[in-house]
């Protein structure tokens, strides 16, 4: 007689690129006057929604921008207002469906915000360096994230405007 092994606490169900776009808005010149690599500004955020009320089935989403921009030239002040030229945009959702089993609900936020984009991550990362090569550009490559501070940043900036009302 075999007993069914106990189901895993978390299952990833699927993985798939919700949603990918790749912008070059002054091309072709920006190739012409682009002398080094661009500054790029990295954005990240983690979505969470439930799929279905009964269950503990969610979708997480793990969200990147990176914004490459020219380097401002040598000697202009700090305070002069000039609108950077944009190289390019890459805007990324990579999602995963997850299955939590036997998890307390006051137990899923840290899996659903943490361990969920963790796992994402890697393939984002590679998505998000293909597609600005792609694009004539040095491959952005997303350094690790601690999704533990930006769960923790998160919940602090949510709790803050209750402590302030």
């Amino acid at each position: 007689m075999s007993e069914a092994a106990p189901a895993q606490p978390l299952v990833l169900n699927i993985q798939y690129t919700k949603d990918l776009s790749f912008e070059v808005p002054n091309a072709p010149s920006i190739y012409t006057i682009l002398r080094s690599a661009p500054q790029v500004n990295i954005n990240l955020d983690v979505q969470v929604r439930k799929i279905e009320e009964n269950q503990a089935v969610f979708e997480v989403i793990l969200a990147a921008r990176a914004e490459a921009t020219l380097p401002k030239p040598e000697g202009t002040p700090n305070g002069a207002e000039e609108k950077p030229t944009v190289v390019f945009i890459a805007d990324l959702s990579y999602a995963g469906i997850f299955t939590l089993n036997g998890v307390p609900e006051n137990q899923q936020e840290p899996i659903l915000l943490v361990e969920c984009p963790r796992l994402l991550f890697p393939f984002a990362r590679n998505i998000l360096a293909d597609i600005t090569r792609d694009g004539g550009f040095p491959p952005v490559m997303l350094a690790p994230v601690d999704f533990v501070s930006l769960w923790q940043s998160r919940r602090a900036q949510l709790a803050t405007p209750a402590a302030n009302a």
